[in-house]
C-alpha cells in the first residue's frame, strides 16, 4: 500500500480572466489538485467568460483538474436595472475604478463555492485577489470576517485563500507570461464575443499587459480607442 501523502485538493473561484486564470494554471504547476467553480450570476458578458473558463481548462488539462463546477446565483432581482445586468451605459475605458464596482459580488461569489468546498470536505477555496485592489470586500479584513461567518456553527472549517494576496497585477503578469493569457476574457461590454476595447476592463487589461511587458495578442473590436490612453 502506498504510503505516499494524498494531494491536497483546494477549490478556486474562476472567472476566466488574467488573474484567476494565472492562479489556477499557478496552483496546478505547484502540484495541487485544482477543483475550479463559475458562478452564474446573470451578468451581460457571462457567456464570454464561461467560454473563455472552459477554454482556459482546456488548455490545463491535468489529471489534478476536476471538472468545472457551475453554481447559479441569478442578481437581477437584486441589480435591477444596474448596467451589469442591462448592459447600458457601460463604464468607458477613461472611467474610475469605483464605477465598475458590483455591491457585494466578493460575498455573493464566494459564498456558494465555500459552502460547495465545506459539504465535500475541501477545506480551502482560492480567490485571486490583489494587493492592488482597490475595494473593501478585496482586504483582508474583509476575507477574515467572512471566513469566520461561514465557519460559524460549522463542524467542517473553510479557509478562503488569496496567493496573490502581496502581489500587484505587473507581478501576477510576470508570473502568468508562459501560459496562455490570449484565452482569458476581461471584458463588460463584448461585442460579437470579442472584447470591446473601450470599455473600463478593456483598458485595465491592456495597461496589464503593458505593465507585465507582456504582448497582447488579444483580438478587441475596436483596439484603437484604449492604446490611446495614458498608462493607468
Amino acid at each position: 500500500m502506498s504510503t505516499s501523502k494524498p494531494t491536497q485538493t483546494i477549490g478556486l473561484l474562476l472567472s476566466g480572466g488574467l488573474d484567476s486564470s494565472i492562479l489556477a494554471a499557478h496552483l496546478l504547476d505547484s502540484g495541487v489538485s485544482v477543483q475550479p467553480f463559475y458562478v452564474l450570476t446573470g451578468v451581460t458578458w457571462e457567456g464570454c467568460e464561461l467560454a473563455a473558463v472552459e477554454g482556459i481548462l482546456s488548455v490545463l488539462r491535468s489529471e489534478r483538474l476536476r471538472p468545472l463546477i457551475t453554481l447559479s446565483l441569478p442578481l437581477a432581482d437584486l441589480y435591477e436595472d444596474h448596467w451589469s445586468t442591462t448592459g447600458q451605459h457601460v463604464p468607458s475605458a477613461t472611467s474610475t475604478d469605483e464605477a465598475v464596482y458590483l455591491p457585494g459580488r466578493n460575498l455573493l461569489l464566494a459564498l456558494k463555492p465555500a459552502l460547495w468546498c465545506k459539504m465535500h470536505g475541501i477545506q480551502d477555496l482560492a480567490l485571486a485577489a490583489l494587493k492592488t485592489n482597490p475595494f473593501a470586500d478585496t482586504s483582508p479584513e474583509f476575507f477574515q470576517q467572512l471566513e469566520g461567518v461561514l465557519n460559524s456553527g460549522m463542524e467542517v472549517p473553510i479557509r478562503l485563500v488569496r496567493p496573490f494576496a502581496l502581489k500587484d497585477k505587473a507581478e501576477v503578469m510576470r508570473l502568468g507570461a508562459r501560459y496562455p493569457l490570449n484565452l482569458t476574457f476581461s471584458c463588460i461590454s463584448p461585442v460579437d464575443g470579442l472584447h470591446c476595447g473601450v470599455c473600463n476592463k478593456c483598458a485595465e487589461r491592456q495597461a496589464a499587459f503593458r505593465d507585465g511587458s507582456i504582448e497582447d495578442s488579444t483580438i478587441y473590436y475596436d483596439r484603437g480607442a484604449t492604446t490611446l490612453l495614458p498608462p493607468r
